[in-house]
């Protein structure tokens, strides 16, 4: 497949624009990751994203929108802590799960009754939206790996699979939407991101956050959500997931140097290790170290690391969607650090 190059000039966006509704498949920024769109209501088009993804088809995917009037064409049923969400946190990085409406093509939502809904912030995705229809939108990156936060990312990924990449330039999150189900009593959050539980709280009163978001889904649990089953954001590399202290990462990690060792790590921890580092961001800067994640984690097999050490970080506020990345890009392999392991 010959995949163009375009900008976010209007120029290219119509050509964007004209592939989406001739059926193609467009490599899209969007302010969290950049994501691989088609026509929501095709459902061969969505099929395309599939195939260049190698995605399973029981993952389902976000809807992304540019005007609330598409709304009524993605579900019949927008309840009043949908609105209020809405008036808080869109345009941004936050995706409601609503009743489907039969218009919305069941290969979007993996077969599930319901559908995801975001309506993105980012200039050229709204564009992009407004001079086609609703797009469904996954991750831009072979199914698995790290997320693309860069156009080089989006185009070592989806170069001769796409019909076109945009280049937008970075994303300015990092990672992937928070996603909320409003279909539980209180609602619950399925995937955190860069609007965080307290956030939700505060707008809309009690919200849960799903078990899966920090563990496996169990045999036989069907996701209700993008990157709650498979191990995804995952390296080449072996990611092991260290939950403790500064002084204790810093000892672990160096009691394990070795060819091929990095680590990921706070700002503050660097000068005290003794192997390859990428430091995330502060301790305290949880919003930087969501944004460098994902290019950290292609880094490591660019540096041609094979086991990389990150440091936890605390499962609060956009910690719980680094933590969640972190846990899936390791398989759950996740050491709690004390003094008798670092012996």
């Amino acid at each position: 497949m010959e995949t163009k190059l375009l900008t976010t000039c209007a120029k290219d966006i119509a050509i964007a624009a004209g592939l989406i509704r001739q059926g193609g498949i467009v490599a899209m920024p969007t302010e969290t990751v950049y994501g691989l769109a088609a026509d929501a209501l095709n459902g061969e088009a969505v099929k395309k994203i599939f195939a260049a993804k190698g995605r399973p088809a029981d993952n389902p995917l976000i809807v992304h929108i540019a005007n609330l009037s598409q709304i009524g064409e993605l579900t019949d049923d927008f309840p009043e802590k949908a609105r209020l969400l809405a008036e808080a946190f869109w345009p941004g990085p936050l995706t409601m799960i609503l009743p489907r409406s039969s218009r919305v093509p069941p290969i979007v939502s993996a077969g599930l009754p319901t559908v995801a809904i975001r309506f993105p912030s980012h200039p050229a995705a709204q564009r992009l939206i407004r001079e086609s229809c609703p797009l469904a939108a996954p991750s831009a990156n072979l199914s698995g790996s790290p997320s693309p936060t860069t156009f080089r990312h989006v185009r070592e990924d989806m170069m001769g699979r796409a019909d076109a990449i945009i280049d937008g330039g970075d994303c300015a999150v990092g990672v992937e939407s928070t996603v909320i189900t409003l279909l539980s009593d209180p609602p619950r959050l399925l995937r955190p991101g860069g609007i965080t539980a307290e956030q939700l709280r505060d707008v809309i009163g009690p919200v849960t956050v799903d078990e899966a978001v920090c563990r496996p889904l169990r045999e036989g649990e069907a996701p209700a959500s993008p990157g709650m089953k498979y191990k995804h954001y995952a390296p080449c590399a072996q990611v092991i997931l260290l939950q403790g202290g500064e002084d204790d990462f810093v000892a672990y990690v160096n009691a394990h140097a070795g060819d091929g060792v990095g680590a990921l790590c706070d700002s503050e921890e660097t000068a005290r290790l003794q192997v390859p580092c990428m430091a995330l961001g502060p301790a305290e800067d949880l919003e930087k170290q969501a944004h460098e994640l994902f290019a950290a984690l292609r880094g490591a097999d660019e540096r041609g690391w094979k086991t990389v050490y990150a440091h936890c970080p605390p499962q609060t506020g956009v910690g719980l969607a680094v933590y969640n990345r972190m846990v899936r890009a390791a398989g759950f392999c996740v050491i709690p650090l004390g003094k008798e392991e670092v012996v």
